[in-house]
């Protein structure tokens, strides 16, 4: 029998004590209706309520376990687990290359970052990280920063469906279709690409996606601005956002948080320019930062990062040189030479006839490269990307075979959803939906 954290005048036939649950009274005998009528005699209102795992606004399957006194938040704790895939331990049986049809499905928002942390720590287990050709690495960081801005637009659209703010929710969905249909364009799917390999990119670019992606910056930098006008100045999405899911530059740090949460607690910590990678130390941006350390804090980093993803890709668009998209080791190098047929995207013919009838060495590897796969040195690697959400890490250790042994990730949206208590206790229910969507987690990405 589980009653509240208020102490009340436990009988002699009920022992107490203090568990994660709250106070258990272990009960040996009397009445039961007695000795429930006093245990129940607490002079307060608190009661633990659950919202979600179906709850609208636990974005997917988050389950939160609130203790109420009243409308006030006395006790939050986040209860996970729902959405698990055993995506790290499907890694185990996979190829290192189809390892990225599993990561991509990660957090389903930035299937982008996930390939490309997990891409990252492969070569540099292979050794190949500088072999990477210039014009894979531009587009990688031109599709992570349209993604960036991608996940970005969900956030503020969820966050303001929450609130109530339906218009900004339709602005974000619409603007977000347009980089879908731009990823479409390039890989061949909204989502879920397995588009990063290791080595380089799974095709170059297709005819005219160049042309796409400047009309779309353009039509970004005209859209962009109506978020401003919508929300920033909005006295009624101000006073629902401000001091709400506070939590200051100690808090972050103590509990991990990176991405826009750190940064609008006022540190500009960005790991594109703290541990650049993929050439991120040759572009010109900004880290937005504010100092308000609250919701409409993250909501403005949010807005600004948008801007700053679109200088951007105007800067790869520039620098995108003919060339290479994978690796020259034809033992490393699964084949980048795709073309879609009647049967759907394959081997362009092209590259079927030339290893087919040039070499029965190129046959071979090729054969070898797609049934069985590469080999990866013994060893373990740490590889990080910025992610729309904060740090995404990937840990991976390699016994020498062509699987990996193991594969463990550092999801942003895992570690950020352990401010959800700080930011929540004390304050009111209504206001655990702001913060929630504040901190904008993805349960794909935390359970995994």
């Amino acid at each position: 029998m589980t009653a509240s954290n208020a102490t009340p005048h436990a009988p002699q036939q009920a022992e107490e004590r203090e568990t994660t649950e709250g106070r258990v009274f272990t009960v040996t005998g009397g009445d039961w209706d007695e000795l429930a009528e006093t245990l129940g005699k607490a002079d307060d209102e608190r009661i633990v309520v659950n919202m979600g795992p179906q709850h609208p606004s636990t974005h997917g399957v988050l389950r939160l376990i609130l203790e109420i006194d009243g409308e006030t938040v006395t006790e939050a704790r986040c209860g996970i687990g729902y959405l698990h895939t055993g995506i790290e331990k499907n890694l185990e049986y996979r190829t290192w290359t189809q390892g990225t049809t599993f990561v991509t499905r990660m957090d389903y928002l930035t299937p982008l970052f996930n390939e490309t942390a997990y891409c990252l720590a492969v070569e540099k287990l292979l050794g190949i990280t500088d072999q990477i050709p210039d014009r894979a690495n531009v587009i990688r960081v031109m599709m992570m920063e349209l993604n960036r801005i991608s996940s970005h637009l969900v956030a503020i659209a969820t966050g303001g469906m929450e609130l109530g703010a339906t218009t900004i929710m339709i602005y974000g969905f619409r603007d977000r279709e347009l980089i879908l249909d731009a990823f479409e364009l390039i890989t061949g799917l909204r989502m879920n690409h397995a588009y990063i390999r290791p080595g380089g990119l799974a095709q170059d670019l297709p005819p005219g996606a160049v042309d796409h992606v400047r009309e779309l910056v353009k039509k970004f930098r005209k859209n962009l601005p109506e978020y401003d006008k919508l929300a920033t100045g909005n006295p009624v999405f101000k006073g629902r956002m401000q001091d709400v899911g506070y939590l200051d530059l100690a808090g972050c740090m103590a509990l991990g948080a990176t991405g826009p949460i750190l940064r609008a607690a006022g540190l500009p910590h960005d790991l594109r320019k703290a541990q650049p990678y993929c050439g991120y130390e040759t572009y010109d941006f900004e880290i937005p930062t504010a100092d308000t350390c609250d919701s409409y804090g993250r909501f403005l980093v949010r807005l600004a990062e948008m801007h700053e993803s679109l200088r951007i890709i105007e800067q790869c668009l520039d620098r995108l040189e003919p060339g290479p998209v994978m690796v020259a080791d034809k033992k490393i190098a699964w084949p980048a030479q795709l073309a879609l047929g009647p049967d759907g995207l394959g081997n362009s013919l092209d590259h079927i006839k030339k290893i087919m009838g040039t070499s029965m060495e190129a046959l071979i590897h090729h054969f070898k490269l797609v049934t069985e796969g590469f080999r990866v040195p013994p060893g373990q690697a740490y590889s990080a990307v910025e992610s729309a959400k904060g740090e995404l890490g990937v840990h991976v250790v390699s016994d020498g075979g062509t699987r990996p042994q193991r594969v463990h990730f550092r999801d942003p949206s895992f570690t950020n959803l352990q401010t959800m208590a700080a930011m929540c206790e004390g304050g009111m229910v209504a206001d655990v939906i702001v913060a929630v969507a504040s901190i904008d987690p993805v349960m794909g990405g935390v359970d995994r």
